[in-house]
This record gives structure tokens, sequence and C-alpha cells, in this order.
């Protein structure tokens, strides 16, 4: 399958991974509250640091390693084999942990962590890594999005108050579930398991284990957020705070979509040797990545205040203002995330990416101890933008001999001075005797136009024809 169509692929299925949860946000914040919502992102914060030691940095090493392997039937087969029987080791010994949790360590929680013991389950089946290294992401997008809209259909059936909120956690752990386990069957044709001696298996513990400690490191500022919202702060902060970082996911999700495509395909490039393609791939992927996000982060940052309250309700009015400041999150995210899955990943340089995310983990453990019992998700906000801007700043010390980074850095100046444009644009609708969600469609499609003028004007000045070639292939692709 092409680039283009996995791209595309990708994106859908990220982009209803992160809907989903949107479409019910509205209704279960009405029903549940600030606290229900942040006890709720309290307890799933807990759930997702578990599946991440479960997983134990399968979604970056498992796609480089079959990459590598897929061109030899039988190697692809030894290598499938002996990364999911570490797999099952290590997520079975975590399984059992986090059943100890539940069962002795949990407090307000505990309904909920034991709903997310599905999700713990789910580690033991999720072949995602698999079919993502042999670029069959079509099976991955259908299969999971089919599972999440019944999750969703059932939260609006069964979650009727806050006593209904376990019922939320186990209708999406369930999907997490069904849906790993659709795409194990997706499996059938494409590898044979062939059991290998669990020496030769234990040999792929190493080099996921080193890059488990980069995946945790950034669940430290992207996830453990909220459990120090609710330690430090009160449950009421942490839901401020959840609904905001919400539309920060799923507007990250269309970044990581990019990463997770070009990740296997550029693996395989460097494997042959292909440098000098490797690096044409990276600067268009950053000027495509870097017009993504300046256009999305201004345009997030224009609207957030009132969004905010006619998305939620009056109650989530400060996660307005919060979600305004972690929208320039989304610059920093988009620039780390082409450096690390294009230059640092395939060409196994994981101490890098260990560096790089270690680095904004301890920025964002020291600034939150220190901010949040003051500020509360205030101080979370700073923290979280602090973390993110240290991570690519970490990637310019250690490989800015190595890669344009001042070429990059005038491609985030460009579209950052277009989007404060419509940014302004945007504010400046005072004028408009509309209200409500007349007002947000208006500013939104005030912003799109100017931001989409600006750019063509700029790209015919400079007689730049890559993006619209990009657009336009990817258009006929999904024709």
């Amino acid at each position: 399958m092409s680039t283009r169509k996995n791209t595309l692929y990708n994106m859908a299925y990220r982009l209803f991974s992160m809907l989903l949860p949107l479409v019910t946000a509205p209704y279960l914040s009405r029903v549940v509250g600030t606290e229900g919502v942040g006890l709720y992102g309290y307890a799933w914060a807990i759930s997702y640091t578990f599946g991440l030691v479960g997983l134990l940095g399968l979604e970056n090493y498992g796609p480089r390693a079959i990459a590598q392997a897929k061109d030899d039937r039988d190697a692809l087969n030894r290598t499938f084999s002996g990364v999911w029987q570490m797999q099952l080791l290590v997520a079975g010994l975590t399984l059992l942990v986090w059943c100890g949790y539940v069962a002795f360590v949990a407090g307000a929680e505990k309904p909920l962590a034991l709903a997310f013991t599905l999700a713990s389950i789910s580690c033991l089946v999720n072949v995602d890594w698999c079919l993502m290294g042999l670029d069959q992401f079509r099976p991955i997008a259908l299969r999971n999005t089919a599972a999440k809209l019944l999750a969703a259909l059932a939260v609006f059936v069964f979650v009727k108050g806050p006593e209904d909120l376990w019922i939320y956690a186990f209708a999406w752990s369930l999907s997490t579930l069904v849906g790993c386990g659709s795409c194990f069957l997706s499996l059938r044709g494409k590898v044979k398991f062939t059991p290998v001696p669990w020496r030769e298996a234990l040999q792929h513990l190493k080099p996921c284990a080193i890059l488990s400690i980069s995946v945790i490191a950034v669940s430290v500022y992207r996830q453990m957020d909220k459990v120090m919202i609710g330690a430090l702060a009160d449950m009421h902060q942490t839901g401020l705070y959840e609904n905001a970082e919400k539309i920060i996911l799923c507007l990250a999700g269309f970044i990581a979509a990019i990463g997770t495509v070009m990740l296997p395909k550029i693996s395989h490039m460097t494997a042959r040797g292909l440098m000098d393609e490797v690096k044409k791939h990276i600067d268009a992927s950053m000027e495509l990545v870097m017009c993504m996000v300046c256009a999305l982060g201004f345009g997030l940052a224009a609207i957030a205040p009132e969004f905010a309250v006619l998305f939620y309700g009056e109650a989530f009015a400060d996660s307005g203002l919060l979600m305004m400041l972690l929208a320039f999150t989304l610059l920093t995210i988009g620039f780390a995330n082409v450096i690390r899955t294009q230059w640092v990943l395939p060409q196994k340089r994981d101490h890098i990416f260990i560096k790089s995310v270690l680095t904004g983990a301890a920025v964002n453990v020291v600034l939150n101890a220190l901010l949040i019992p003051f500020f509360g998700a205030k101080g979370a906000v700073v923290a979280t933008m602090a973390a993110e801007l240290a991570v690519p700043v970490v990637q310019f010390v250690l490989l800015h001999r190595e890669l344009p980074f001042l070429r990059y850095l005038r491609y985030a100046l460009t579209y950052s001075a277009i989007g404060l444009i419509m940014y302004l644009g945007v504010r400046a609708t005072v004028w408009a005797d509309l209200d409500g969600w007349q007002l947000l469609a208006l500013r939104v499609a005030l912003g799109a136009i100017v931001y989409i003028a600006l750019c063509a004007l700029l790209w015919m000045w400079t007689g730049n024809r890559r993006i619209l070639a990009v657009i336009r292939k990817s258009s006929k692709t999904a024709k």
C-alpha cells in the first residue's frame, strides 16, 4: 500500500479515535460534572501508564524491527514470534501488578480502575506494531474505528449520572480490547508464529526497554499531569485540565499519524543507505507539519475561550484559557515528532530520543511540583509548555551538525506569522451581530479562509509547489 494511502488511513483512524471521546465529552461533562471528569482523567492516566509499561516501547521498536525484516519471510516470522513472545511475558507480568494495584492501592477511583483492567488485558494481543511495520494500516483503522463507534453509542445509552461513570470506563476499555483482538486476526496470511527459544525472544527486551524509558517519560508529561493535579490540587482542577487537553490530543493525532506512517518507510530506506532521500523526506515533512500545526495551534487559540463554554458547559469556562495556552504546544510537538520518527529512530539512535524526552519529563515533574500547589491546572499547563519546548531544544543540541535546523526553524516562523495574522483576524470579529455556535462557525470559516489564502500567496510568491503537489496527490488517492 502506498505511503499516501497509509497516511490517509492512519490520519482517519487517529481522527476518529480522538474525535469519538470528544463526541461524548459534552454529554459526559454535563452529566458527571468537573469532579467526575477529573476522577476519570486521574484513573485513566494511571491505567495508561501501566499500559505503556506492558507494551514496553513496542509502538516505536516493533514497526522498525518488522520493516527491516519484511523482505525475508523467514526472518520476518522469527522477528514477529520473538517480539510477541517477549510482549506476552512483559504484558502478563504488568497485568498481575495492575490487578494488585486495583485490589490493594486504588482509592476512590477503584470502580474505574477495575473497568480499565480490560485495557491492560488488551496489551497481550496488541500487535498493531506488526501491521504498521508491514504497512498495513487499513485493518487498524477500520476495525478499531468500528469498536470505538460502538463504545460511543454505549455511553449515550447507559451513562445517566455520576454513578454510571464506571460504565464509561468499561465501554472504552472493552472497545480497546475488541479492536486489538480483531486486528490480531488480520495477521493471518501475513506472518506465521513459530515459537523461538526464550533466549532469542528476550534479545528484544533490552532495545524495547530502552525505548520504553522514553515512552514512559513522554507519559510523565502527557498523562501524569492529571495524576499530579489530582494529588496536589483537587479533582475539579483535574477535570478542567482533562477537557482542555482532550482537544489538544485530538489535534496532535494528525501530527502523530504522519510520523507513524513514515517510521517504517524511513526505516526501510535507512537500512538501504538512502540517506539523501531520507533528508528530502524530512524536509518535505517538516514544512507540511509546520503548515498544519500553525493552522491548528493559532486557530484553536483564537476560538478556545468561547469553544470551551459552548462545548463543555459553563462549569468548564476556565478550560478555555488552559486550551488557549496548550494550543501552542502543537508547534513543538510537531517539530520534535518529525525529527524523532524520520531521523533518530530509523537509525536506531535511541539514546537521543531518550535524552530529549527524559529532559522534558524532568522539566515537567519539577515545574509541576512547584506550580500546581499554587496555581492548580494553570501551573500544569506552564509545566507542559516548558517540557514540550525542551524536547526539540535537546534534539537541536545533539543533531544541529547533521540536519539543517535553521531551515526547519524558518518554516516554523513563516507559518507562525501567517497563524498570528489569522489569530488577530479571528479575534477581531467583535463586529459580528452573532453569538453562540453561529459566531464560532463564522470565526472558524474566517480563520480557514485567511490562513489558506495567505499560504497560497506565499507558495505562489516563492514558487513552492511541494505542499500543493502533496495535497493534489492525496486527493487523487482518496478518490
